[in-house]
């Protein structure tokens, strides 16, 4: 079942894309919840002329998207405290939470839902990647330490 979507939707796809979805994902759960449209072909004409209307704004939100990944990758390295094992293991885990806090001290007001990274339990130097737009990411490195006692 083809729809078109009326807002991101991390992992399937973002706002005035096509996609393919499973037909009881898109009859009980999406069109119910205004998520997304059924692709009948009037829609279809309709998203068309309303690309071709918001050109310019989308065209300026990819270029605020471009703008702020270039002041991300000039950010300084993340180094994040954690409790650790003796054997480098930590007590917990670091995700995209941590993340978004410290890009938030460095004045960086980012979603933690557009940060996706692998779960740490382990010492080391890890990257997580930010997704601005469909079109622009970028990565960041970060550094898991221990903490001092």
């Amino acid at each position: 079942m083809e729809v078109i979507l009326k807002e991101d939707i991390i992992g399937l796809g973002y706002k005035d894309e096509i996609v393919e979805v499973k037909p009881g994902y898109g009859r009980n759960y999406l069109i119910p919840t205004k998520k997304a449209v059924i692709a009948s072909p009037s829609a279809r004409k309709v998203l068309a002329e309303n690309l071709k209307q918001r050109a310019h704004k989308l065209e300026k939100i990819l270029n605020d998207a471009k703008e702020l990944a270039e002041k991300l990758s000039k950010v300084e390295p993340i180094k994040i405290a954690m409790k650790v094992s003796a054997t480098g293991t930590i007590y917990g885990s670091v995700n995209n939470v941590q993340i978004a806090d410290e890009l938030k001290k460095q004045g960086f007001e980012i979603d933690r839902k557009i940060i996706v990274m692998k779960d740490v339990k382990e010492v080391g130097a890890y990257t997580a990647t930010v997704k601005l737009h469909k079109e622009v990411s970028v990565e960041i490195p970060f550094e898991v330490v221990a903490e001092e006692a």
